[in-house]
């Protein structure tokens, strides 16, 4: 029987994977195999914490952090930090509140927060709750009519981007769920989606038609649609699942006003490059010309640091703060993104960098260009 949340914090949680081992004590176990299993081996998702594991940061001493800040401009919006609350589905199944605890420690935070189409709590309620920037994450739909209807509601509710998951067509090869039989309970729902034809759910299993041939993939979203989708909507469009830095050229060229380089987790194709790895790349091709973001397997401020001198203009997290909700709610999202922008201001600091436009290759070790003698 899962424990009740935590009603305070104990002294314990000192840093935000400090959260994992209580969140999974509060979690039944399908719910749990979901929130924290990958695709099928798990390699991608292990890997998006090894990368971390490599890279070094490069200390500098004697340097004047007078008027320093972690302030940023994204879209329009001017954020006090550079941690972004990513889009994850079915909250309820982590706490009974659902998002309407994520949304509340977001706004406490003023941390941007993009809300997931299969959220368990309708995308208007969370808008008339929040006190902080929302973006709308979008699926898009079999059918164009219901993915117009999806982007109208986010508009009229006053959403402030669409965040278009292009990675995941069809359900990666989630073994974990399949070993523990996970299944939505009674109660959580995408209540987003009501009355409207199912995305195609492809899952392999013994006996049953093959993938190809079977219609799933008949739907599937392609560039056409992402170039309908920006003569339909006023809104940015940020392109989440980027790993090809030939496709950051094409969302450019789509009009996609920024990226996030993603492997959704680790929960789609397995033996993906971990994302810190795949960042690099993806930013040289874009040379600066959209803003572009990164998530996954964010545990640390060191690994915010890190992301951002790589190319990253700010990161998303999920799991981090979905432990955080499952444990203690409201209270432990909002302790978890205060610990990662304290950690974040403790690093700038210890690597000399004031702002975060001085956070680059050079805050790295080794220095990019430099070697010993």
């Amino acid at each position: 029987m899962p424990l009740p949340p935590l009603t305070q914090i104990p002294p314990q949680i000192a840093c935000a994977a400090d959260y994992e081992a209580y969140a999974r004590e509060r979690m039944e176990e399908a719910a749990w195999a979901y929130l924290a299993g990958g695709a099928a081996d798990e390699l991608t998702l292990r890997a998006n914490r090894e990368a971390y594991e490599r890279v070094r940061i490069q200390p500098r001493v004697l340097t004047s952090m007078a008027g320093g800040g972690t302030a940023l401009d994204l879209l329009g919006l001017r954020l006090p930090y550079p941690i972004l609350l990513a889009p994850v589905a079915y909250q309820k199944l982590a706490h009974p509140q659902g998002e309407l605890a994520t949304v509340l420690a977001a706004s406490a935070m003023k941390a941007a927060m993009v809300v997931s189409t299969q959220a368990s709590i309708a995308l208007e309620e969370l808008a008339r709750t929040a006190e902080t920037p929302l973006w709308f994450q979008l699926y898009l739909q079999p059918d164009r009519n219901d993915t117009l209807h999806l982007v109208r509601r986010a508009e009229a509710a006053g959403y402030r981007a669409l965040v278009v998951t292009v990675d995941a067509p069809v359900n990666g090869v989630r073994n974990r769920e399949q070993r523990a039989g996970f299944s939505l309970p009674t109660g959580v729902e995408a209540v987003n989606l009501r009355g409207m034809r199912p995305m195609a759910q492809a899952v392999a299993r013994a006996g049953e038609s093959a993938l190809f041939g079977s219609g799933a993939l008949d739907s599937a979203p392609t560039w056409d649609d992402i170039a309908w989708l920006r003569q339909a909507t006023g809104l940015p469009i940020v392109l989440k699942g980027i790993l090809a830095p030939a496709d950051a050229r094409l969302a450019i060229e789509a009009g996609a006003s920024a990226i996030i380089v993603s492997n959704h987790g680790g929960r789609t194709l397995d033996t993906t490059p971990a994302t810190l790895d795949a960042l690099p790349w993806v930013a040289a091709e874009v040379r600066g010309r959209i803003p572009v973001l990164m998530d996954g397997g964010i545990r640390r401020g060191t690994d915010v640091f890190k992301a951002l001198a790589l190319g990253a203009s700010a990161v998303l997290i999920g799991r981090a703060y979905m432990h955080g909700l499952a444990a203690a709610g409201t209270v432990g999202v909002i302790h978890v993104l205060h610990m990662l922008r304290t950690e974040l201001e403790i690093t700038m600091a210890l690597a000399g960098c004031r702002t975060l436009a001085e956070i680059d290759r050079s805050a790295l070790w080794p220095p990019a260009g430099t070697g010993p003698d």
